[in-house]
């Protein structure tokens, strides 16, 4: 591992403390790297399917014209009214 010195906000660095509950500042600098590591990776694998990730696999989901659901063929409004209260 490698050390760096940096110059550190310590508002921010108190307030990331409190988010993350860590103890220490190395602690909390790793803890706020790994979050945005993790934050950028999700956001990317959730335009992936977007960008064409799930070839022949993406589309409209049908589910409404299943012949074995009782209520087939019915608008989810419809669906809704057939709900007791």
């Amino acid at each position: 591992m490698a050390r760096t010195v940096i110059d550190v906000d310590d508002r921010m660095l108190a307030e990331a403390a409190e988010i993350f509950g860590t103890t220490t500042k190395a602690a909390t600098v790793h803890a706020a790297l790994a979050d945005a590591i993790k934050r950028r990776k999700r956001a990317s694998f959730l335009e992936w399917p977007a960008q064409g990730g799930l070839p022949g696999l993406t589309g409209p989901v049908t589910g409404t014209d299943d012949p074995d659901r009782a209520d087939a063929g019915r608008t989810r409004d419809e669906r809704r009214g057939s709900r007791p209260d």
